[in-house]
């Protein structure tokens, strides 16, 4: 049972401090609309409509969350081997903290734009970088960061599985 809270808890603390960062950013630029919530998860909602965005501040609206969330994804990765140390149901946090803020943003960015969208328009548009090449970036990213957690959060934290999708593309 701590492990579906660890995970659960984990993915609120995920959203949180993405979407959070992602409000912040708003306010700063006076964009702040709304904080509505879907299905799955929460989202910002900003004053200027999605074509009349442009400029800077829109890449930093849109991109800092994601940024920022993959180095806490880092320093957890670095943290891991105190992390590990903790009691079970804190290790199995840190576990889902770590695996979340390295993938879910890394997926964002790359992945995501071809199912829902996200935030990669904001992130083209506000720093004038083709979407193509952000998404190619972030998917090599999501790649390394997988093999990371495969090879070496999972022997840290003790996670064994056979599971097809959780096999090294890079042998040792």
């Amino acid at each position: 049972m701590h492990n579906y809270i660890a995970f659960i808890l984990s993915y609120l603390v995920f959203i949180f401090i993405h979407e959070g960062i992602h409000m912040l950013a708003a306010y700063h630029f006076s964009e702040f609309g709304a904080f509505t919530y879907n299905l799955l998860w929460p989202e910002v909602i900003y004053k200027t409509p999605i074509p009349d965005r442009e400029g800077l501040k829109w890449g930093i609206i849109s991109g800092l969350p994601n940024i920022i969330t993959i180095i806490i994804g880092y320093v957890l990765f670095y943290l891991r081997k105190n992390l590990n140390q903790t009691p079970k149901f804190l290790k199995s946090l840190f576990f889902y903290l770590t695996t979340f803020f390295l993938l879910f943003d890394a997926f964002n960015l790359s992945i995501g734009p071809f199912i829902y969208g996200g935030d990669i328009g904001g992130v083209s548009a506000g720093f004038n970088i083709n979407q193509i090449f952000i998404q190619i970036f972030f998917f090599i990213l999501l790649l390394i960061n997988r093999e990371i957690i495969i090879q070496k959060v999972f022997p840290a934290y003790q996670v064994k599985t056979n599971h097809f999708l959780f096999r090294p593309i890079i042998k040792k």
